[in-house]
């Protein structure tokens, strides 16, 4: 719900009903101190006491109850008005002050490991309340990983140069603990502490002291005697660390910030199935009109608070019309949806190619659609993604004119054991990564049977002029202009690669990225840290980007039974 607007009357004209009565005085006293700080030494103070004991619990009575005979005896009239305009602007701050949950319970102590460190430089920020403590073990691990250009020796430089920033804060006493918010992360309220001194801990003899993952164990062990009975957790991407602690009988947990989901099944799929009696409930209000060949309904009811903007939906019944429409708006309770283009109808083939199924005719609604610069596509191996993302491009490239070129990449993570190095230019080394490229063009290619002969061969070469084949480690700093950018097998992409790609887009980019969550090669990712969650999360709801997963294969039955029971 908008917040209320802020008050233009003087705070004796205040409305009541615009002032939230739980609303606590802080942000009055506040700018009431921040006044009289201003003020010369001599000034007194008997107004601000009078002033303060009037808003025990600030309401706009209270305000308007501050009267310059009452309350500001010992003022002039300029600066009652003075007076006035900061009661006023004081009394707007609570207003738009948002309300912060409270945090019950004691804080905790985490003991970081270097991978933790490693993986996320920022993750010292992203503990809330609670403190952090750094063994003299994780500091040496992190001088010796800062050597390369390697994406762990990068972060293990930023974590250096975060803990000196901290560190040369004014005021800070390695001692008693570095807070946090010192360099500006103001959501922070816990401290920093390392070890500075040597720690009693007994631990199992099969496990060797010389070890640091052991002496991490050993410090955790000793921290959780020390500070007991305060809870001491170990925070650690290790698994076998994690497992080790737990044996030990010490608290351990994953680092888990780096997660944008905690379960796959819980990633917006970009489609909703409307319930069945749908109409039922919203056919008294709902509005229809005809724009071209398509056709919006405007509606309000349940089902609103649902939606997002570019979401699909669809109502399938039994001797009922279905309907398929895509979200167009919101505005408060009302919706607008707007049907789609059926794709399933040979008149509408895009570069030759129909949908199958009621997934893939939302995605080339997508794919084709104009106004959507960012489109994700998931789904299991064969459902078509590649396909339908190469024969829009190629429409809207070749026939429509709307962008110069299709500009194809992907991650080179290999599926067994790498097999060195490759020879000849950089789209030459590509070339053995893009054999879904190769196929797909190829089933493209056969789509045009009136040219003969001669016409394929140079529809495909007009085809493969058209097309770049790019590798991810050069696109730092690049700007895309009016190109069609498919980004193939994102599923093994980072979130960090993620961003570098998709703020390559300069004016008249659209993006397409595809992966099967599925068929993770990286071996440090899983389904909810991938840089395609990250991506389908963040841009759900935007008007310019849209998503849909893609449920049914329609490779062949070969696939579609081994996706099943393999």
């Amino acid at each position: 719900m908008p917040l209320p607007p802020a008050p233009t009357k003087r705070a004796a004209l205040l409305n009541t009903e615009a002032l939230d009565a739980s609303a606590k005085p802080r942000a009055l006293r506040r700018s009431v101190a921040h006044y009289d700080e201003t003020e010369s030494a001599s000034t007194t103070t008997s107004s601000i006491e009078a002033f303060d004991r009037t808003t025990g619990g600030v309401t706009a009575e209270d305000v308007s109850s501050v009267e310059p005979a009452e309350t500001i005896r010992h003022s002039s009239k300029p600066r009652q008005q003075d007076r006035r305009r900061y009661a006023e602007r004081a009394a707007s701050e609570v207003i738009a002050a948002p309300k912060k949950a409270k945090r019950t319970g004691p804080s905790k102590l985490f003991v970081l490991d270097t991978n933790v460190l490693m993986h996320d430089p920022m993750c010292l920020f992203n503990f809330e309340e609670h403190d952090i403590f750094l063994p003299m073990i994780v500091l040496e691990e992190l001088d010796s990983n800062k050597k390369g250009m390697t994406e762990v020796a990068r972060n293990a430089r930023q974590t250096s140069r975060t803990l000196d920033a901290l560190v040369a804060t004014h005021g800070a006493d390695i001692a008693t603990g570095l807070k946090l918010d010192s360099t500006g992360h103001r959501q922070v309220g816990g401290r920093l502490f390392f070890q500075t001194q040597a720690l009693d801990f007994n631990l199992p003899a099969s496990l060797p002291q010389g070890k640091a993952d052991n002496q991490i164990l050993g410090v955790v062990d000793a921290l959780r005697v020390q500070y007991a009975p305060r809870e001491v957790v170990l925070v650690s991407k290790d698994i076998n660390m994690r497992v080790k602690a737990r044996a030990l009988g010490l608290a351990a947990e994953d680092y888990q910030n780096d997660k944008t989901l905690e379960d796959g099944d819980l990633l917006y799929s970009g489609a909703l199935a409307l319930p069945p009696d749908f109409w039922i409930k919203h056919a008294k209000s709902v509005e229809s009109w005809q724009s071209g060949s398509q056709t919006f309904y405007r509606l309000s009811g349940p089902i609103v608070p649902e939606l997002h903007i570019n979401q699909f939906v669809y109502f399938e019944a039994p001797g009922e019309p279905s309907l398929y429409a895509r979200v167009t708006e919101i505005r408060g309770k009302t919706v607008v949806l707007k049907t789609l283009k059926d794709f399933n109808h040979l008149k509408n083939a895009v570069w030759g190619v129909t949908t199958r199924n009621r997934e893939q005719n939302f995605a080339m609604n997508l794919l084709t659609d104009h106004e959507i610069d960012f489109v994700t596509l998931t789904g299991t191996a064969g459902t078509g993604k590649t396909l339908m993302a190469l024969a829009a491009g190629l429409t809207q490239v070749l026939d429509e004119r709307r962008y110069t070129e299709i500009i194809m990449t992907r991650a080179t993570v290999s599926v067994g054991e790498d097999i060195g190095f490759l020879p000849g230019t950089e789209e030459e080394k590509m070339g053995p990564w893009m054999g879904a490229l190769d196929d797909n063009l190829e089933v493209l290619a056969k789509t045009e049977t009136s040219a003969g002969e001669w016409g394929r061969a140079a529809t495909s070469e007009l085809i493969r002029s058209r097309i770049k084949i790019k590798s991810l480690n050069f696109m730092r700093g690049r700007t895309f202009l009016n190109k069609y950018l498919i980004i193939d097998e994102a599923q093994n992409l980072t979130p960090k690669q993620m961003k570098t790609l998709i703020t390559r887009a300069g004016p008249g980019t659209k993006i397409v990225c595809m992966g099967n969550l599925a068929q993770i090669d990286t071996p440090y990712l899983s389904e909810g840290s991938s840089g395609l969650t990250y991506a389908v999360d963040r841009f759900k709801g935007w008007p310019h980007g849209g998503h849909i997963t893609l449920a049914r294969g329609e490779r062949s039955r070969l696939a579609d039974y081994a996706s099943d029971v393999l």
